[in-house]
Order: C-alpha cells, then structure tokens, then sequence
C-alpha cells in the first residue's frame, strides 16, 4: 500500500505544471493553450517504456481498465470469460459489463488461477482468459499462456496488485494480450483512482483508445468536433492532474518494489521458523511485487485468532481473513450473470475456499515501524496459544 506513503512535492510539481502553465485539465486537444503540456500522453508513453511495451493507454481506474480491454474482443451475449475465484468483484463485474457471461476457476497455493482447472472450464463458449496476480504474486502465467494459445483465446492480465513485478525477468502485463493496471490510493503506484492498459497488438490498442473515447479515431486530418468513428463507445478517459500524478509516482516505482521486497523478507525471516505456518507459493523465477505476505495456518479459526491478535498490536490484515467476501466468487450472489458450476454448493470451488479461509494477509508498507516483524510472529504464537 506505499504509493499514498510516498506522496510529496514532486507530485505537486507535476500538478503545479497543469495549473501554471497548461491550465488544460480535458487530456486532448486545446493544443494553443496547453504549451506544450501533455500529462497524460506523456504518462502513457514512459509507462509503456518503463515495462518494454509498444502500446500504453491511460484510464480512469483498474476496472475501467478490464472493461476497455474487454471491448477489442468483439464480445457477445452468451460468450464466457474465465477468470479465477479469488480476485476482486469488479474483474467480474468487467466481464458482465462486457456482455459475457463469467466462469470462475479454482485457485492454487499461488491463490491465483489453477491452470489444471482451467482447462476443464474452457468450451466452445469461451472467447478470453482473465488472470490475476493477486497481491502481488505472479499467477503460473507461462501455463496458462500454452492454454490460451491451445485454444485460441485472448490472455489479459488483471496486474492491479502486480504493478512493477515480474516473471522471468518480464513485467507481470506485458506476457500475455493485454495488461490491466490499477492505480487506486492503496495500489503500488496512485493516480488516487486510474488505470492503465499495455498492448502486443497495435489493433486492439487503436481499438480501446477508441471506445474509450466515445469511439473517437482522433484523426489527424480533421477536427476533434468532425472526428471518423467506426464504433460506439464510453468515457473512461484519464485526466490530466492523474497524469501528472501518475508521472511523478511512475518515477518512484523502482524504490517501492525494492522496499517492498524488504520489507515483505525482513517480517518472513522472523515468522518462517513457526511451526503450524505455511508460506503461500510462487512460480519459479517470480520477483513479487511484495504487496502483502501472505501464509496459510491449520484452519479458518486459527486465521480468525491470529488478525485478532494481530489487531492487538494496530497490526492490520490485508483481506485475509477478514474481507475475503469482496475477493471470492462463491460470495457474490448479488452477481445472477455469474456461472455456477451444476454441483451442490458444498463442492462449488471447495479448494479456493478451504486455502482462503485458513489465510492471513499481512500488508507490505514501505515505512515499516522497526517492532512490526516481532509484533506479527507474537500474534501469530498467542493466535496458536488461544483455544
């Protein structure tokens, strides 16, 4: 949750730009007036340099994100996205939005997509893959990349928690069609809400900058107000103080991960020697983006003891186990377009449920107080003291 921790002058500055000197706060156009000011163009571009992509396209928040990439696949009603059970509601909520219909995978130790059961859920209905690199863990992407290539299916990354991770020295969004970023107030990087899209394809890219514009080609050869469309589409255009937020936030990527990563090493070396804990998996050659460290206990009350312990010491938890009705599908009833498997609801995604609830999250600050790593492995022995 660092990018709030380190906001400072530099942020200002960036701001300070638009108001002093462009006073353009619409991202296109007004091109007497802005002096040469492009926030968010400018964000896009040393982003999409920053992670080794061709194409980056700003927007107004990670869901946002999911949709837009959602809108190049041509989507119709009956069609299916597989995502994974363990993610956020709104990579659903994008998929429903999207017109399709959502179909919701098993998790593994990595709690991100199970590739095995991937592949049972995949019929001719199915048109993408959404996977998640749930806090800040890579999902066994190299995998589930061979099944969607198998099969013919668009790969997106929901990168919302993965913002500066990697696997196999390539940046978790930039592996598979299309990466999604959030840039909320408790992501790696914040634009206080934003997000961003990264492209292999210069097609759908041209595609999403459309939609996401009202389906403006923005052509150069005539006005914004006689602008060519071939397409309908929506407003979810970044402005441009979130670029210029962005920009000065982008900058400090680098020491975040790093501190991060630190950080998240420094709480396991004082935990890991516990007896009864067991530390979530990763992929091999992942570099994590440490958003939270995550491990699993005996069972679901040992997890519920240890965040009241935790709480104890002002030590919070990171939606294990508190606020996992958020984050897994089997909870969101609310949610009718959303495909249940044809088995009683004891056996619907027993294995995400059984790993979710014996849980804990443990989020990653980059100003960690100095008895944060002794105060988490106390909870975790009063949490295995208490009956």
């Amino acid at each position: 949750m660092p990018g709030y921790e380190l906001i400072d002058n530099k942020e200002f500055k960036q701001i300070s730009d638009v108001f002093k000197k462009s006073k353009t706060l619409f991202r296109m156009g007004f091109d007497k007036q802005r002096k040469g000011i492009f926030k968010v163009n400018e964000f896009e571009k040393k982003f999409a340099k920053k992670v080794n992509s061709k194409y980056a396209l700003a927007v107004t928040s990670g869901t946002a994100a999911l949709r837009v990439a959602l809108s190049t696949i041509n989507l119709k009603k009956g069609d299916e996205v597989i995502t994974q059970s363990f993610t956020f509601v709104a990579t659903v909520e994008a998929i429903v939005e999207s017109r399709a219909t959502p179909v919701c995978t098993e998790i593994d130790k990595t709690l991100n997509m199970d590739p095995k059961d991937l592949i049972k859920k995949i019929n001719n209905k199915t048109k993408a893959v959404i996977v998640v690199h749930m806090l800040g863990v890579p999902c066994r992407i190299k995998e589930i990349k061979k099944i969607c290539k198998k099969y013919n299916l668009v790969l997106i990354e929901d990168t919302a928690w993965g913002c500066g991770g990697k696997i196999n020295n390539q940046y978790l969004g930039t592996i598979g069609d299309i990466g999604a970023y959030s840039f909320d107030f408790a992501k790696t990087i914040t634009t206080g809400e934003g997000g961003m899209l990264v492209f292999k394809s210069k097609k759908k890219f041209e595609l999403a900058k459309a939609w996401h514009d009202h389906g403006h080609e923005n052509n150069p050869k005539v006005p914004r107000w006689e602008d060519t469309r071939k397409s309908s589409g929506f407003n979810f255009r970044m402005t441009e103080m979130q670029g210029a937020v962005g920009l000065a936030q982008l900058n400090k990527l680098d020491y975040i991960v790093k501190k991060q990563n630190f950080n998240y090493k420094a709480i396991w070396s004082v935990i890991k020697k516990i007896k009864g804990i067991e530390k979530r998996a990763y992929p091999q050659n992942s570099k994590i983006s440490a958003d939270a460290l995550i491990f699993f206990l005996k069972n679901k009350q040992t997890a519920k003891r240890c965040r009241e312990e935790l709480l104890k010491y002002k030590i919070s938890t990171k939606i294990l186990p508190e606020a996992f009705t958020w984050h897994f599908s089997r909870e969101w009833k609310h949610i009718k377009e959303l495909k249940k498997e044809k088995v009683s609801s004891s056996n619907h995604l027993k294995i995400s449920k059984s790993l979710i609830e014996r849980a804990v999250s443990i989020p990653i600050f980059i100003k960690m107080k100095k008895n944060f790593p002794k105060n988490v492995k106390y909870s975790i022995l009063k949490s295995f003291e208490r009956k």
